[in-house]
């Protein structure tokens, strides 16, 4: 079964940072381009699921779009 992902894809200076949405606990992946950080997080993803079950896909609400905003906030 193939389940789709939403996943947030950070550049920083030391390289790509990613994780997915809608997926109980904590999922990093990180590589040196954007492929390598996509294909990692899509590594842990799988070992996550194996490791904890599929009770961690079990999100409700489901996630049905993601949005990336920018604010201005006084510090």
């Amino acid at each position: 079964m193939v389940r789709q992902f939403k996943i947030v894809v950070e550049k920083n200076p030391d390289g790509y940072v990613a994780y997915p949405l809608g997926l109980s606990g904590v999922v990093v992946g990180q590589g040196d381009t954007y492929e390598e950080a996509l294909a990692d997080v899509k590594s842990a993803i799988r070992f996550h699921i194996d490791t904890f079950g599929s009770e961690t896909l079990e999100m409700e609400p489901p996630v049905l779009e993601a949005f990336i905003a920018e604010a201005g906030v006084n510090v």
